[in-house]
């Protein structure tokens, strides 16, 4: 999965999870954020530091995760 940019695994950032840009800021907190109903704009406006191309790109690599493709 090494074709997303913006996703970036390190043992020593939140114990290897998959996060957006090296930040503590793992896949799965931003697809919970989704799945509670908040918008990608709610979102960006309560965390500046995250980026729209990183909430998307959060959701691309979600998807390649469940279809086992490297890239989409």
């Amino acid at each position: 999965m090494n074709s997303f940019k913006r996703i970036t695994i390190d043992p020593e950032i939140c114990h290897g999870k998959p996060t957006i840009r090296g930040m503590r800021w793992p896949v799965e907190v931003l697809l919970d954020l989704l799945a509670s109903g908040m918008s990608i704009e709610e979102i960006l406006e309560d965390h500046p530091e995250l980026e729209r191309e990183d909430i998307l790109e959060a959701l691309k690599f979600a998807r390649a995760s469940l279809s086992g493709v490297e890239e989409l």
